[in-house]
């Protein structure tokens, strides 16, 4: 790619016509389609000859812009020009000064009525039924960590379990250490220590971790087992914990604690845990798989390594699945905060109530206040790789995430940790980092994930299935066993985002059963999980 100050890229001839997409009948710009972009000199269908060469997903000018016009991408100004910028010219962020963000006052609540859509029935797949109620998608042994400090010890036990038991309980999938790097050497009582707390302790209760609750603690540490998993936060698991607590609607908290007297060297206490950890394996393992309606499901939308694509194909398809998802009866969620804040007046229109839409202004509120502490702002969210995928700023992403959620009512607004109680489309306030949004979709109760990336990133979580949906055909040749959905065919004409939304929803049932592994699981990728932490260390 040419630099945008010198732009010294030679005459070509390009492989294919131009291709060229415009999102708005009202934008000024277009994103170039192309495979390697379009060289100078090429002349667009829609009338100018590029005067310079325009890399694959960046913007063009289609007229004349003069310095302080709006250069509007779908349908919205994403910036004004610097400078007077021609016909055919690149437009990108060197060029663009970025609107100011749009206040959290006077905005439309609930003002969209949308169209009832008839529900969609007859879908199924084959899950793991909790006694919570809940579904599961996968069945693994997770074990807890209360502090950072007993995961190099958790990690070796857990590869043992997995090389010694786990070949002899074959209805199990895996055995997931959840490290983290939280639980001492924080101020454990500040208001905003609650959110990484009950964070951990909801993703302690994922619903694919089947009810079985096992603790690894150090003993010194400041989050102890009994704060972060109280009496009555988990429930039993079978009729053994009836007899064990008796009338008691709770499980005993089982608790390895390393530091206690009984283990005597290293070895002791990676014994004790997989002595514990048998016992849960051959609870799950007695379970098997029912037919379930696809309501069941609870689905995360997140995006990553985003580009100029994320808001034509991967994104939209994604969207128009949320709303068969929502038809269904299912509960889907998406997030990312700074992703969205930028088009807050689109979600609080469509906000089933004035009090949801009054939920999503507290929690932008909550975050710019969280920002600000940090001396950051909305601005540092579009990183190096956005911008050499064609994303000027963060107003042109945040258009492009937004329609993940698709078109159906805004019904329920979780705080970061929360754990999600209602079905329909959620959103779950979540910072945009990657790792940290999993994290939380996880505390809320996810057992199916999509994550749909245009740049292209390994991302992958323990706990649950991550679809990959690339944005681009480049990407998933390049990456053809990482990424399982190929939305580039929507930009070069052979798929509709209809065909590919449906494709995606089908998917998700047939990787919601076991019948199908996600390229993320046959790799086994995931990172540990990072706890979104507000409140300051001590």
């Amino acid at each position: 790619m040419s630099d945008p100050a010198t732009n010294e890229s030679p005459r070509a001839t390009p492989a294919a016509p131009p291709l060229t997409i415009r999102m708005h009948e009202r934008d000024n710009v277009a994103i170039v389609a192309n495979d390697g972009g379009l060289p100078l000199g090429t002349p667009l269908p829609s009338g100018p000859v590029l005067l310079e060469r325009v890399p694959q997903g960046h913007k063009v000018a289609l007229v004349d812009l003069p310095a302080d016009a709006p250069v509007l991408r779908y349908g919205i100004p994403i910036g004004h020009a610097l400078k007077d910028i021609p016909a055919g010219s690149w437009v990108h962020e060197r060029l663009l000064r970025m609107p100011d963000a749009r206040g959290l006052t006077d905005l439309p609540m609930a003002t969209v009525k949308l169209e009832s859509l008839p529900p969609l029935e007859g879908y199924t797949f084959e899950g793991y039924r909790n006694v919570d109620g809940s579904v599961g998608t996968r069945n693994i042994l997770a074990i807890t960590q209360t502090v950072q400090c007993v995961a190099g010890v958790t990690a070796f036990a857990a590869q043992r379990i997995k090389a010694e038991l786990l070949p002899r309980f074959p209805n199990v999938d895996d055995v997931v250490a959840l490290e983290h790097g939280y639980g001492c050497g924080v101020a454990i009582d500040a208001p905003d220590a609650a959110v990484p707390i009950r964070t951990l302790r909801n993703i302690s209760l994922n619903p694919n971790f089947g009810g079985e609750v096992m603790v690894v603690s150090l003993g010194c540490e400041k989050l102890q087992p009994e704060r972060l998993l109280p009496p009555g936060s988990f429930a039993i698991v079978d009729e053994r914990s009836v007899a064990d607590v008796g009338a008691s609607a709770e499980n005993t908290l089982d608790v390895v604690c390393l530091q206690d007297d009984a283990h005597v060297g290293f070895m002791s206490m990676v014994e004790s845990i997989m002595r514990q950890a048998e016992e849960h394996l051959e609870r799950l393992n007695a379970r098997r798989r029912e037919t379930v309606p696809a309501s069941e499901l609870v689905v995360g939308v997140q995006c990553g390594g985003s580009d100029a694509f994320s808001g034509v194909t991967a994104n939209p398809a994604v969207g128009f699945c949320t709303d068969l998802l929502v038809r269904a009866g299912a509960s889907v969620m998406f997030s990312e905060v700074t992703e969205v804040r930028d088009g807050i007046d689109q979600l609080t229109s469509r906000a089933a109530t004035p009090e949801v839409a009054e939920a999503m202004i507290r929690e932008m509120a909550w975050y710019d206040a969280y920002l600000k502490r940090g001396c950051a702002d909305r601005s540092a969210n579009t990183t190096p790789g956005n911008k050499k995928g064609g994303l000027s700023n963060i107003v042109e992403k945040a258009m492009g995430s937004i329609v993940k959620s698709g078109k159906s009512q805004i019904s329920n607004v979780l705080a970061p940790g929360e754990k999600l109680k209602a079905k329909g489309l959620t959103y779950a306030a979540t910072p945009a980092s990657d790792f940290i949004c999993g994290t939380l979709q996880l505390a809320a109760g996810m057992n199916l994930h999509v994550f749909t990336t245009g740049r292209g990133t390994p991302y992958g979580l323990a706990a649950v299935p991550v679809i990959k949906v690339a944005t681009r055909s480049d990407l998933a040749r390049r990456w053809h066993d990482l990424m399982d959905v190929n939305a580039g065919t929507i930009a070069d004409g052979s798929a509709t985002i209809e065909e590919v939304g449906w494709e995606l929803f089908r998917l998700m049932l047939e990787v919601a059963s076991g019948r199908r592994k996600t390229w993320a699981e046959h790799w086994k990728l995931h990172n540990a999980l990072v706890l979104f932490n507000p409140a300051p260390v001590t």
